[in-house]
C-alpha cells in the first residue's frame, strides 16, 4: 500500500498553501470589513445637508431645517430614524431639528466609551445651547407634548433579540462578535423584527448598514446595548418620569412587534402612563413603523398634534 507524505508532494503543499492562504486574506478582509461600505445616493445627500457641533471633542450630527410654513419647532430626536419622514415633518412645522447620538449614524463612535442615556441627553442640552435655543421652549407653553415611537420602556415587556443578549453585557465574546458581524449577519438578524409584508428591499438594508458602519459604529454596538441593563437599574426614575408627566403624551405602537409584544406591553403601558394616548398602527407593522410605514407613522404623529 502506498502512504501519502507532504515530503513526496512539494507542489501539492504550495498548491495548499497558497489556498490556505487565500482563505485567510478573504477571512481577515471579512473580520476587518474590507471594501468598506458606501454611502447611497440618498445618505450621501443628507449627510451632505446636514452639520456637526462639539461636544467634548466628540463630532455630533444634525439637521437643522427652517421651512416655510408658521407654527412650532419640533425636536424628534433622532435624525436617522426620521430622515425618510424628513419632507412631511418640515412642511408642517416652521423649524424641525434633529441629532443622532453619540455611536449613531455620522456621529462620532467612540471605543473603548461608557454610553449612557444621561450623556445622551446632555448632548441635546449641548445642541440647545449651540443653537442657542437654551432659554427658550422648543414649543408654546400650551403646546407641549410627548410623543414616543419605541417600546422599550418596560424591563419586564421587553423581549431583546439574541444578538442584544449576547453583547449587552460586554462579555469576552463581544469584540469577536462585533468584529465579525457582516452585512449578511446582519440582514438575517432583523428579520424577526420586520412585518413579512413590510421588509425592506435590499438598498433599505444597506442603507440601514451603512448607518452603523460609518465611523466603525459596528464595534460600538455592544457599549450602546448599555441601555437595557441601565433600563432595568433606573426603571423607577424612567418610568415615574413618564408616569408624573401633566403635558400631552402619546404612544404609537405597532401590534406586531416581537421585542415588545401585544398584549403584554400595551396592557402595561395603559396601567402606567393613565395620562397617555394610544395609536395603533395597522396589525402587519412591526419594531421599525419609521421605515415600514412612513405615511401611516407621520400621520399617527401628525393626528396626535
Amino acid at each position: 500500500s502506498y502512504r501519502w507524505s507532504p515530503r513526496a508532494h512539494p507542489l501539492m503543499m504550495r498548491e495548499w498553501g497558497v489556498q490556505v492562504g487565500l482563505w485567510a486574506v478573504l477571512l481577515l478582509a471579512a473580520y476587518l470589513h474590507i471594501p468598506y461600505t458606501q454611502l447611497s445616493p440618498d445618505l450621501h445627500s443628507w449627510k451632505s445637508s446636514g452639520k456637526f457641533f462639539t461636544y467634548k471633542g466628540l463630532r455630533i450630527f444634525y439637521q437643522d431645517s427652517v421651512g416655510d410654513s408658521c407654527g412650532f419647532t419640533r425636536f424628534p430626536i433622532s435624525s436617522y430614524d426620521w430622515y425618510k419622514n424628513w419632507e412631511g415633518l418640515t412642511l408642517r412645522f416652521h423649524r424641525v431639528i434633529a441629532l443622532d447620538f453619540l455611536g449613531v449614524g455620522f456621529s462620532d463612535k467612540p471605543r473603548p466609551h461608557h454610553y449612557s442615556i444621561s450623556e445622551q441627553v446632555s448632548i441635546v442640552e449641548a445642541l440647545l445651547r449651540h443653537l442657542g435655543l437654551q432659554n427658550c421652549r422648543i414649543q408654546y407653553k400650551q403646546n407641549r407634548s410627548v410623543c414616543l415611537s419605541n417600546g422599550g420602556i418596560f424591563p419586564e415587556t421587553h423581549r431583546p433579540l439574541l444578538l442584544q443578549k449576547l453583547l449587552k453585557d460586554e462579555g469576552v465574546l463581544s469584540p469577536i462578535l462585533t468584529r465579525l458581524m457582516n452585512f449578511f449577519v446582519f440582514s438575517r438578524g432583523l428579520t424577526p423584527v420586520f412585518g413579512p409584508c413590510t421588509w425592506l428591499c435590499e438598498s433599505e438594508l444597506w442603507d440601514m448598514w451603512a448607518g452603523i458602519r460609518i465611523n466603525d459604529g459596528n464595534l460600538a454596538i455592544d457599549g450602546l446595548l448599555q441601555y437595557i441593563n441601565q433600563r432595568k437599574k433606573l426603571r423607577r426614575r424612567w418610568v415615574g418620569a413618564l408616569a408624573s408627566v401633566t403635558i400631552p403624551i402619546h404612544f404609537i405602537y405597532r401590534p406586531l412587534d416581537p421585542v415588545n409584544p401585544y398584549p403584554e406591553f400595551l396592557d402595561l403601558y395603559g396601567k402606567t402612563l393613565l395620562r397617555s394616548t394610544v395609536w395603533i398602527l395597522d396589525d402587519h407593522i412591526s419594531d421599525y413603523p419609521q421605515l415600514e410605514d412612513t405615511i401611516g407613522f407621520l400621520n399617527a404623529y401628525m393626528g396626535f398634534i
